[in-house]
This record gives structure tokens, sequence and C-alpha cells, in this order.
């Protein structure tokens, strides 16, 4: 009967998802439609999709197994992923809105690349290659995430859930392209918040208010209450610097950073703005919450850290709401993936095939068509962790792109080669970090890398006249 009240919620909420595509793809007339809708997001759907996206399985999952494992030493990740929202909304969003529309740009590389001529091509090769490794490995983690949640709730074969899920992801952005995802991912959104709510409230009146809270903790460990987890001088400071790093990395996300791209205009930006960083704080800090409280509240401590949500939600919850939260879970694995997708798409039928006929959105659909397959094929056969999946593909992303976007949007265009040499120092010196013991330890990657990109992006910027760059 658990089961039945599980997969009965499932159902309502995946029907609703394919509702929504059905009804996107009659909004969906050509590529600008499929990539960017329009231009016409409002301020509720761009907020709440972004936010979204940018939130996958390791935000509900990750964040609150953190605080169940470290304690308050977690407490860094709010104020990280906080000044990521509000690095993107006040100083990316408003000027990406408008230079986009003016250049005509559908997707960041098309932004950064500055044309179609012969000095732009490596660029846009270059930036192609990265933005498919990266999210391609991101979508596998989102299915293998999405395959391990179904299977260990009904008992499925695995390979069956990673399929299972992935065909959900592949119907509702195929049926709309951008129009759908951004809208699911809006509903998604609102499932999240919800959860994020809900389920730490629950948990902590049930551990007794704050001090319960902190008396668990205390009894697990009582390292738990040092919110520099033992460390002391340099080590701690690196753990601060390296936790508020993860924030450098939201504005080279081109699956979040192409919703500013859509906004309709100022005034829904602006609202958007304070939806989104409403939304990031209700999220980020209701998942802490839910990890420590875990500490009190749970009967039988998980073996893994990042179930500590699903067992909260299982021990505190009747069927039907633990159903919903699962759903929640499982958005935020999708949003992730499907926004993934769309970009993955949008490269190889709009950045490598730069042809804009009556084809481009069948060539963006069977696109997505193939890419999912292959992120299939990843989750199945790549035998990686999420965690590990997740922080390459955000890592690299992030000081790929991130400081080359900034200092476009702030000083200017950016010459071919200095953008490119940006570009691949970001991506190689995140990468070389990540896989060196010794420096990975140090400080998280994406610092180091961030630092280093954003020097050749600051040489070679033409610095042009502040009215014409905002």
């Amino acid at each position: 009967m658990k089961d039945f009240a599980i997969l009965l919620t499932l159902v309502v909420y995946h029907l609703l998802l394919f509702g929504i595509g059905a009804w996107a793809a009659r909004r969906t007339r050509d590529g600008a439609d499929f990539f960017l809708g329009g231009r016409r997001l409002g301020p509720w759907v761009a907020a709440l999709s972004s936010a979204a996206s940018s939130s996958s399985a390791w935000t509900l999952l990750g964040v609150s197994g953190a605080a169940f494992r470290y304690g308050l030493g977690a407490i860094w990740l709010l104020p990280a992923c906080l000044g990521g929202f509000a690095l993107n909304w006040y100083l990316v969003a408003p000027r990406l809105r408008r230079q986009s529309a003016h250049s005509d740009a559908v997707t960041l590389t098309d932004f950064l690349a500055e044309g179609d001529g012969n000095a732009a091509r490596p660029f846009r090769f270059s930036a192609s290659l990265i933005v498919l490794l990266c999210l391609g490995v991101y979508v596998s983690s989102q299915f293998q995430a999405a395959g391990t949640t179904f299977a260990e709730t009904f008992s499925m074969d695995f390979e069956e859930a990673v399929i299972t899920g992935g065909a959900v992801v592949l119907v509702y952005t195929l049926l709309g392209g951008f129009w759908a995802v951004s809208l699911t991912d809006s509903v998604q959104g609102m499932v999240m918040a919800i959860s994020s709510v809900v389920v730490p409230a629950a948990a902590l009146w049930v551990a007794g208010g704050p001090s319960g809270m902190l008396a668990g903790l205390e009894r697990a460990d009582a390292l738990l209450l040092d919110p520099f987890r033992g460390l002391a001088g340099f080590a701690a400071l690196g753990l601060v610097l390296g936790t508020l790093g993860i924030g450098l990395g939201y504005p080279g996300q081109p699956h979040v950073v192409n919703r500013f791209m859509a906004l309709r205009d100022d005034k829904a930006l602006a609202q958007g703005r304070r939806i989104a960083m409403g939304w990031a704080l209700i999220l980020y800090s209701g998942m802490l919450l839910a990890g420590w409280c875990g500490r009190s509240v749970l009967e039988t401590m998980p073996e893994d850290s990042e179930a500590v949500l699903l067992s909260l939600t299982l021990q505190l919850f009747p069927p039907l709401v633990a159903g919903i939260i699962l759903a929640a879970v499982l958005s935020a694995i999708m949003s992730t993936a499907d926004s993934q997708l769309l970009v993955c798409a949008s490269t190889v039928s709009h950045d490598l095939s730069r042809k804009q006929d009556r084809h481009a959105l069948f060539r963006g659909r069977v696109a997505v068509f193939f890419i999912a397959g292959i992120a299939v094929f990843l989750a199945l056969k790549v035998e990686e962790t999420i965690f590990k999946k997740v922080l390459f593909a955000w890592s690299g992303l992030g000081a790929a792109f991130g400081p080359l976007l900034l200092v476009r949007l702030w000083r200017g265009p950016v010459a071919p080669p200095w953008a490119l040499a940006s570009t691949w120092i970001g991506f190689v010196v995140s990468v070389i970090w990540y896989m060196t013991p010794s420096l990975k330890g140090a400080i998280y990657e994406l610092v180091p890398a961030f630092l280093l990109a954003l020097i050749p992006a600051w040489l070679g910027a033409k610095r042009q006249a502040s009215s014409s760059a905002a």
C-alpha cells in the first residue's frame, strides 16, 4: 500500500509534466522558441526555472547529507550558494539580458563568440566541446540519481530505473523545448521549495527545537558543533574560502544563464531576482536544518549520509506525503537534467551548425534524442559516484565560462585569442587540480581555476563605454 501511494503520486505528477510539455509544444514555432522561448519569459517562470535547474539532486540530497555528516561545518554552504545566486541575478542577469537581445544571441556560446567570422570559429568549437563534455557527464549523473531513487523506492532493476527516468525527461523536453523545460522546472521548483519547508519544520519539531537539534549533534560528536570542523589557521581558511568558492561557478552554467537571456523585460528581471533569492534562502537553509535534525530524530542512522532527507521523510510522514517529497527529489534531478539536455541540443544544432533554416527545430529535437541516449549509456556504464560527476562538471563549466562572461559584460568584448585562452585555462586548470589529491585537498579547484582564467579575459577585453555595456 505504501509503495502504491508513492507510485500514484509520482504518476499524477509526471502526467502533469507531460501535459505541460504538450501545451508548450503549441507555442514552439521555430529555433528561437525552442531554445529561448522567444525571449518572453516572465518573472516567476524565469526565477523558479533558473533556480531549480541550478539545484540538482546535490541540493536536496547533497546539502542535507553534508549537514548530517559535518554538522555546523556545513554552514558555509549557505553563504556560498546565496552568493552565487546574487552574483548571477545582480551582476550577470541585467546586462546579459540586454546585450544578448541586442546581438540576437541564442546561446551563451553565441554571446561570447562575438560573431561568425573565422576568428570566432576556434572559440565556438572549443566552447561547444567543453559544454558537451561537462553537461553530458552532468546529465548522466542526474539519470544515475533518478535511477538510484526509483530502484531503492520500488525495488526496480537499476538499468530499468535509469531508462525510465531518462525517458520521462526526454519526452517533455522533445515536446516543447525551452517552454516545456522552463514551465516544468517552475513546477518542480515550487515542489522543491515546499518540501524544503515541510520536512525541516517537522524534523525540528520532533527534535525539540534548536536546543534539541544542537544536543543531538553534540551526542553524535562534539566536533559537529565546530563550524571549522576542528581545523585551524590556513587549513580553516582554505575550508571557508573553498566552500564559498562554489558560488563562483554560477555564472558559468549555460543551462542557468540562458534563462536571463530569455527574460522579457527589466521589470520581469527585478521581480524574478526577488523570487529567486527568496527561493534559495528557503531551500538551502531548509536542507541544512534537515541534515542537522537528522542526528536527533532518526531512529536508524542511514549508512549513506545523502539518504538523510529520504529517511526523515519515510519516518515522519504518511505514504502520500512521502510520495510528494520523493517527487521533490526527482524534481531536483529532472529540472537540472532537462535544462542541460536542452543546452547540449542547442550546442549541436545551433553553435556547431550555423545554418538558420526551417530544419533548425528538427535538428534540435534530434540532438536532444541522441544526447539523452548517450547520457543514459554513461549513467549505466561509467562507474563513478554522482557527487564526483557533478563536481567535475560544475567546476569545469564555472571556470571555463564564468570569468569570460563577467569580463565580457562589464568591460566589453574580449578578443577571440584571449577568449579562447581564458576558456581553456579555466577548464584545464580545474580538471588538473581536481585530479591532483595534494592540490584538491588544499582548496576547491574552482577557486584557482577561476582566478587564473580571469587574467587572459581581462587582458583581452576591449574597454567600451558604460552606456553601451549596460
